[in-house]
């Protein structure tokens, strides 16, 4: 079971506090895997503190980044190399999150792209979906390795997706198959993380309810039980 933390920008989860909240994660998960070792805590990084959270922590925890260009060495301005944040010690990367998504231009042919040079790279990707039937989609056209399905509407919000639509679970599990679903949008109880393996996914993505919690560690062990 995979339970993905985004940071996204939030104040708790760039600079010192961003290396804090990883720390929490790895205290959480040695105290977790004592008695299960099925539990994997990973967590998603702000680009411009990668560097520096790989270098401390990347052989404790799987660390991914939040984004990544189909780009390589070269003239590319501006652009994040898949190359460079396997260099950096990256387990993989999210991509096509609600909040940056790629272009759905030609069949999603960018992201498509960036997906597969990003695997080519060695980086485990994490592509989110909005639906299931996106989901499907990229799964049957590219080599990303979970779907994160993620109803945008549901996203940092209070009602989770395991609560208010967990048959959406149930169909992505089977359009998109076994040991490829993740489960994003709204989770922050060990229940809604619960639901959503029982419906047959492999783990869960999300945010604020561990971000933005004054207890983080204890809602990380909550979601693990």
């Amino acid at each position: 079971m995979i339970i993905l933390t985004n940071f996204k920008a939030y104040p708790t989860g760039v600079f010192q506090k961003a290396k804090e909240l990883v720390q929490t994660h790895i205290d959480a998960q040695n105290e977790v895997q004592k008695t299960r070792k099925d539990v994997q805590f990973a967590v998603a990084i702000n680009s411009l503190d990668l560097q520096s959270i790989c270098s401390e922590f990347a052989e404790k925890i799987d660390i991914y980044a939040q984004h990544c260009d189909n780009a390589s060495f070269g003239s590319s301005t501006g652009k994040i190399l898949p190359e460079m944040l396997k260099e950096m010690g990256a387990k993989g990367v999210i991509l096509h999150h609600s909040e940056n998504r790629f272009s759905t231009d030609n069949n999603y042919e960018t992201l498509i792209s960036t997906i597969n040079f990003a695997k080519k790279s060695g980086l485990t990707v994490v592509c989110c979906a909005e639906t299931t039937e996106e989901g499907k989609f990229l799964s049957d056209n590219s080599n990303a390795d979970f779907i994160a399905v993620e109803p945008p509407k549901l996203i940092g919000g209070n009602i989770s997706v395991s609560a208010s639509r967990p048959e959406l679970i149930s169909e992505s599990v089977e359009q998109i198959g076994a040991h490829k679903v993740l489960i994003g949008a709204g989770i922050k109880t060990g229940r809604d993380v619960k639901i959503a393996i029982e419906k047959g996914s492999v783990g869960v993505l999300l945010a604020s309810g561990v971000t933005k919690s004054t207890t983080p560690k204890k809602v990380l062990l909550d979601l693990a039980s």
